[in-house]
């Protein structure tokens, strides 16, 4: 730690000393610095938009304080509720003894006020204070950024509280000051609302299925491990929901989906948290040629509710989520970007192939999964478009339904923008005898150090047996589809507690 970090921690300690004394001081003068509810009858938002049905009227607000300018026996401030800021105007004529309670108020205390809605002599909407509730002293100072205009009219921002790290860790600070931060969740709630609402409209049910699950299944992934003291039995974190979703095709429902916590015991980066968000739907008597158009339609119409137009703009691209999205099969893609053919070239031609262009490939590595990344090295990056892939080798969909017309690739499409995976779709297996055969091929992939291959699920192969229908099944990342329609670079961006390091 260097010399100025301890001055500005000195510094943070001179003023919480500071704070702790004007809550003191508030207390001997019989004020409650932290009481229990305040009548709000108005938003910031609702006044500044009407002003014209507000101006002369009495209104209740309250909010936090984010700017303060004192002059003797008046004063003015700015308070920021959950829907903006508003000016607020305070008299000592008008609050008497109230306005010697507001000298002991700091930027980041949380205040009531009750007044008339009036114009300042410069046109800006205020409330002239008639009286003043403190509702939470802040001990601790909030990072306000100060704006300075230099000599050559440049903006220039102090104390900004824009360290990626501290935001994430007080994700409560990053919300006050970046009120940006703020917007995108909002519009991550409303993401999830419409998917609701829309999943829903179709006539399909949401359901829960178990977060802890004996045997983790349905997806390539090393699961976090638990221990039931009662049962005396390790279970694991589930690390997606579709065999349990899947039970219930078996069991007679025809169209289920779950928005669900799953966890998966991997790497962390831009696109990835050991915690993170999944929508999973299945419906009955449908293929993956009905969910390619299904999830066009369903994307669409979320980007049409948020944004209210089909074309955005991400990061400085113009992206057109219009239905019909361009769509190629994998191997022809591959083939036409990169001249190998996945399907009939051997594993050491494709492996060659894969060490020349400078891909890390781990040991053992099975033939699906060094297709896998040849297209996410090679081909992933440049599918900017809606563009959904399509018939994948069957090595790296152990739950998918062997394709009509080969049987070395599977029925499974996935659809990407900007590069990144947006969603993972199957026809879905339903031949348990298939099934069992895919199950005893991964466990084979598990002994030779595979510790991402599927776990045999005996459990689920039986519920097969009782005969399940064909179906459609689809999986869409929240969090990746939350960071392209709010614009963001990384998942922590758009997880409000994303997974830390612990802190020293």
């Amino acid at each position: 730690m260097n010399q100025d970090q301890n001055l500005h921690i000195e510094d943070i300690n001179v003023l919480i000393k500071r704070r702790i004394e004007e809550l003191e001081e508030l207390k001997k003068k019989g004020i409650n610095p932290y009481p229990y509810s305040y009548n709000v009858t108005h938003s910031s938002k609702e006044i500044l938009e009407k002003y014209s049905e507000f101006e002369g009227k009495d209104v209740s607000l309250a909010g936090r304080i984010m700017s303060l300018r004192r002059m003797g026996k008046a004063s003015f401030a700015h308070i920021m509720d959950f829907n903006g800021k508003i000016q607020i105007y305070l008299k000592k004529d008008d609050l008497g003894d109230s306005y010697d309670i507001f000298k002991l108020l700091d930027i980041g205390d949380i205040i009531g006020v009750m007044g008339f809605v009036f114009k300042t002599k410069t046109g800006e909407i205020s409330i002239h204070v008639k009286e003043l509730t403190v509702l939470s002293k802040a001990i601790r100072p909030i990072p306000i950024a100060k704006e300075v205009i230099d000599e050559h009219g440049n903006k220039i921002i102090y104390d900004q509280f824009s360290d990626k790290e501290l935001r994430y860790r007080q994700r409560y600070v990053d919300l006050i000051v970046n009120r940006d931060v703020m917007d995108v969740f909002i519009k991550r709630t409303k993401i999830i609302r419409y998917l609701r609402e829309y999943l829903d409209s179709c006539g399909y049910y949401e359901v829960e299925t178990p977060v802890l699950q004996p045997i983790y299944g349905g997806a390539a992934a090393r699961p976090f491990v638990t221990h039931h003291n009662a049962l005396d039995i390790d279970l694991y974190l589930r690390i997606a929901d579709e065999l349990y979703l899947k039970r219930l095709l078996v069991g007679g429902f025809e169209g289920v989906y779950e928005i669900a916590k799953d966890f998966r015991n991997e790497g962390m980066d831009r696109e990835h948290n050991p915690e993170f968000t999944m929508l999973e739907l299945y419906v009955a008597y449908k293929d993956y040629f009905w969910m390619m158009e299904f999830v066009e339609k369903l994307i669409s119409t979320i980007v049409e509710k948020l944004h209210g137009k089909q074309k955005i703009i991400i990061e400085d691209k113009e992206i057109d989520f219009t239905p019909p999205w361009k769509r190629f099969s994998m191997a022809e893609l591959i083939k036409e970007k990169l001249g190998i053919d996945i399907l009939n070239d051997d594993f050491q031609k494709l492996y060659n192939f894969a060490k020349t262009k400078q891909i890390d490939i781990e040991p053992n590595i099975s033939r699906g999964k060094l297709i896998d990344e040849i297209f996410s090295e090679l081909v992933q990056p440049e599918l900017i478009q809606p563009t959904i892939i399509y018939d994948y080798p069957l090595e790296l969909s152990p739950l998918a339904k062997r394709h009509r017309s080969r049987p070395d690739v599977v029925e499974r499409f996935e659809g990407f923008v900007m590069g990144r995976e947006l969603c993972n779709a199957f026809s879905e297996l339903n031949d348990p005898i298939d099934q069992r055969k895919r199950f005893e091929e991964q466990m084979k992939m598990r002994k030779a150090g595979d510790e991402e291959a599927h776990m045999f699920d005996e459990d689920f192969v039986r519920a097969l047996e009782y005969g399940m229908p064909p179906a459609a099944g689809l999986g869409i990342g929240i969090d990746r589809l939350v960071m392209l329609l709010t614009n963001q670079h990384s998942i922590r961006d758009v997880i409000l507690f994303p997974t830390m390091r612990p802190e020293k």
